[in-house]
């Protein structure tokens, strides 16, 4: 692997005397290079305003793939990540989405929520049944029956910040800068929920301990599939 050098001119004071600064060996990784994500995706304690940034290290390859894209063509609008991805090509957004798929990073633990019983209820007969009268599907139809997602393209929902999935929820539902006004199947059963199902949902998915492993693709319904063809079509890599 190639090393990158920085040599750094100019004078420097120890102790009283002028010294010329050492280069600065820098590997030329995608561990270096990502440096700039870590910053605020690398911890796995994130508490208040810092919560809204949420863990990326073993998200599917083809979920992170289609939101660094969606980024950088301002379908979903942030204005850090969108100067942060300002003309990267698809293939290296797909290098990204392939190193951050491949990391493990320890998880937080369960935050600590309280809900009545009724509000729990509520959140499990959404998270394990959905509303057929509605047309909403069960949380576990495409995040997998242990909510850790379905590999290549749905995320998992255990890991992750109350206040963020709170605010993910509300973009979709509002058409929010953060989620875009692009509809997809999130927008529409977001917008089916009312507020209370969905601080119930959001609530008990954060109470809960990370368990199990991400669902292969072929978990996926064929009606799911259908419903949401548009993240399998978002993926595919451009020539």
């Amino acid at each position: 692997m190639m090393a990158a050098v920085i040599a750094i001119a100019g004078p420097a004071y120890a102790g009283g005397v002028n010294r010329a600064l050492a280069p600065v060996d820098v590997p030329d990784t995608m561990a270096e290079r990502m440096k700039p994500c870590v910053a605020c995706h690398g911890r796995e304690d994130r508490m208040g305003r810092d919560a809204y940034y949420p863990r990326i290290a073993g998200k599917p390859e083809g979920y992170l793939f289609n939101q660094l894209r969606n980024f950088r063509d301002g379908h979903r609008y942030y204005r850090p990540m969108a100067l942060l991805l300002a003309n990267v090509t698809d293939r290296y957004l797909l290098e990204m989405a392939a190193y951050f798929a491949a990391l493990e990073q320890p998880y937080p633990p369960p935050e600590r929520v309280v809900s009545t019983l009724a509000e729990i209820k509520l959140a499990e007969k959404l998270i394990n049944h959905g509303d057929t009268a509605r047309k909403i599907p069960a949380c576990i139809e495409c995040h997998g029956k242990e909510l850790m997602g379905t590999a290549p393209f749905v995320p998992g929902l255990l890991g992750l910040p109350r206040v963020y999935m709170s605010a993910q929820f509300g973009a979709w539902r509002n058409g929010g800068l953060m989620r875009g006004q692009t509809p997809d199947c999130m927008s529409e059963i977001a917008k089916l929920l009312t507020p209370e199902e969905t601080n119930a949902v959001v609530a008990w998915l954060a109470a809960q301990p990370v368990r199990g492993k991400m669902d292969p693709a072929d978990r996926l319904s064929i009606e799911m599939t259908k419903r949401c063809s548009s993240i399998i079509e978002q993926a595919r890599l451009r020539p």
